[in-house]
């Protein structure tokens, strides 16, 4: 099986708090991060600029995710790209024996040295010296895509009947259209 490009190794990072890593990667995925309307395609590039430091409890990642999703207008279907730009910051634990322990308590029960006040699906572990930046990632990028996306603020969307773009019709046509079946009250007089 081969290694996930979201797998990274803190093996040159010494176990001393304080200690800290400056890298750049380029991740080209493999498979599509987002929604259905809106996503980074397969074969693009992730640019993740992640500092890492040592702290007592595991390894603290810092990171600022750049990416270019694509998709399509929810109102008339031309097709958009969505910029990427977001930080994230998550602390892997180191995988001792009491950390596991604490973890599978919850909060219900302490361990003596270390208090962890988080659920065990909360947490993220190392696993030896690699870290799986795959969730923070996903998430960073899904958090910052719009749910309905458009390509702009006062997009028209698509006429009714033949499902053309607004924006790219004529100025005759522009018009909104009209049912015939309201045609007899066109000229019904008003009272004021």
């Amino acid at each position: 099986m081969a290694r996930s490009i979201f797998l990274f190794n803190t093996h040159d990072l010494p176990h001393r708090a304080g200690e800290m890593r400056e890298y750049e990667l380029d991740l080209k995925i493999t498979e599509a991060v987002g929604v259905d309307l809106l996503s980074v395609k397969p074969g693009e590039i992730i640019e993740v600029d992640l500092r890492i430091q040592s702290v007592d409890e595991g390894v603290l990642a810092t990171a600022r995710v750049v990416a270019d999703a694509t998709g399509e207008c929810t109102r008339c279907l031309k097709p958009i790209t969505w910029p990427i730009d977001e930080n994230f910051t998550e602390l892997y634990y180191y995988e001792t024996s009491n950390t596991k322990a604490a973890a599978k308590r919850g909060s219900k029960g302490k361990s003596n040295k270390e208090e962890i006040d988080l659920d065990e699906d909360d947490l993220s572990f190392l696993d030896g010296d690699d870290i799986d930046l795959e969730p923070a990632i996903r998430d960073a990028i899904i958090l910052n895509l719009a749910v309905n996306p458009l390509c702009t603020e006062d997009c028209p969307g698509l006429e009714d009947k033949k499902g053309e773009n607004w924006e790219y019709l004529s100025a005759s046509q522009t018009q909104s259209l009209t049912d015939q079946r309201w045609s007899a009250l066109k000229d019904f007089p008003l009272k004021n």
